[in-house]
């Protein structure tokens, strides 16, 4: 019999109970559930709310439970409604009428809401934990690639030169505010809700400072409506996940085109790759593909969670059960591309030479030609119009920049002489960029280095 049963006169609905169910989902709070009870005896205890030896009885009992769970000597009941209903039917029936003391001025409204920031709350620090692995593992390839020149784009069009280790701290930066994003998520999302009843609070003299001390929480909500009822930890956790999901995935698009043989500037490792069933020499980068679709599930996830609140009326309702799934996947999602993503990029191997190439050919030392005569006094639109004419000559003539006779710069303008090919060359152009945030070796190998010191 379910233990709100008092008020009905018949069983639930065989059906009913499955689709009224959350034990399928919400049993991997188990440990935080119990966790929270024990916190919650501790004090009824204290306050004199229960008889002190009835507590301690209750706080062994639940430890004894802990202990089965994860010995695997007790199984979760499928039939059971949720994980607070299966640990509290367990304790009573091991402790009979003591056990049935734990619920006192304690409501499931605010006991999940309490299980879920505790168990967010430990999850989110293995999530910071991989974005931070992740953003060390780019430092350390970007410290390998500092002089590998290739062309940054605009427009999916070869743009200017910058180094290989430039393009991979811009991704370090997206996750370093990521970091940042998760770490403040986890921070409002730290304040204990305990003690709000179902909506009410309680007329029991509870001590929710005590609890929240035992429990590690930094603050107690200030309003029991609100703490029943509030979500936005899952929302923030949800919002920021899917930035750091859409980061990940515009870094897999960049992977999968490097890996293609029209660009060829990376080379995933076997491991990390998959065949196709009918054509013998493909080489799919299914990885990269696959976080990059995963990415929708967070974002989707996200949609979810706002579209189940957006039509909420104070306090707790029942729509609210679907927070779980959804900011689960949102977790799990996370942490499994990010376990994969890191040793796809640690194996990686980057063709350093088919980088230069790109670089060579593509007209992206333009800007530096047309810098070069605005040193020289030219004012910049005239020099950027020479700068056009020599590119399209170049053209013409199949030649790159530096392969252009200087009989040529000189029939454009009579500012030129023999420095331009110092000018233009692609290794010139880079440490040339040497301004904090420029692409210059010097200026990257301090960037990492900050990167480095600020994780820690």
């Amino acid at each position: 019999m379910a233990l709100w049963a008092g008020r009905f006169s018949k069983e639930l609905d065989e059906g009913v109970n499955a689709f009224n169910s959350s034990i399928a989902f919400d049993a991997r709070m188990y440990e935080q559930d119990i966790k929270g009870s024990i916190a919650h005896a501790t004090m009824l205890g204290a306050t004199g709310i229960i008889d002190e030896k009835e507590s301690r009885i209750i706080v062994a009992e639940l430890g004894k439970i802990l202990e089965d769970i994860d010995n695997g000597e007790l199984e979760f009941d499928s039939s059971a409604e949720d994980i607070h209903m299966f640990i509290e039917a367990e304790l009573t029936s091991r402790l009979g009428n003591t056990g049935k003391r734990l619920h006192t001025a304690r409501s499931r409204n605010d006991q999940v809401a309490l299980d879920l920031r505790m168990y967010l709350r430990t999850e989110l620090d293995g999530i910071l934990d991989q974005v931070k692995a992740l953003t060390l593992t780019l430092c350390d390839i970007a410290g390998e690639n500092l002089h590998t020149v290739m062309p940054g784009y605009t427009h999916l069009q070869r743009a200017q030169p910058i180094t290989f280790a430039h393009h991979l701290m811009a991704y370090a930066e997206m996750l370093i505010r990521d970091y940042d994003r998760l770490m403040a998520a986890q921070t409002r999302m730290n304040v204990m809700p305990l003690g709000s009843g179902a909506l009410a609070s309680t007329t029991y003299p509870i001590d929710r400072n005590m609890t929240m001390q035992l429990l590690g929480f930094d603050d107690i909500t200030a309003n029991s409506l609100d703490g029943v009822s509030d979500r936005d930890f899952c929302i923030d956790i949800a919002s920021a996940g899917s930035i750091l999901m859409m980061h990940l995935s515009r870094f897999c698009e960049e992977i999968i085109m490097w890996c293609s043989w029209e660009f060829k500037f990376i080379e995933l490792d076997d491991a990390y790759a998959t065949g196709s069933s009918i054509m013998p020499q493909k080489k799919n980068p299914d990885i990269a593909e696959l976080v990059r679709g995963k990415t929708g599930r967070v974002i989707g996830s996200l949609v979810t969670l706002l579209t189940m609140m957006k039509g909420l009326p104070l306090a707790y309702n029942k729509d609210m059960q679907e927070d779980k799934e959804a900011v689960f996947d949102v977790i799990d999602t996370i942490k499994l591309c990010i376990s994969t993503f890191i040793p796809m990029l640690e194996t990686m191997t980057v063709n350093k030479q088919n980088l230069r190439n790109a670089a060579a050919k593509g007209f992206i030392n333009a800007t530096d030609c047309a810098d070069y005569l605005v040193k020289k006094g030219m004012p910049f639109r005239d020099a950027y119009k020479i700068t056009g004419e020599l590119v399209a000559l170049c053209i013409k003539k199949g030649c790159t920049l530096e392969e252009l006779p200087m009989s040529d710069y000189k029939d454009s303008s009579e500012s030129f002489d023999d420095g331009i090919f110092d000018a233009i060359n692609l290794e010139n152009c880079v440490a040339q960029r040497n301004i904090v945030g420029g692409p210059a070796p010097d200026t990257v190998k301090a960037h990492i280095e900050r990167v480095r010191e600020q994780l820690k």
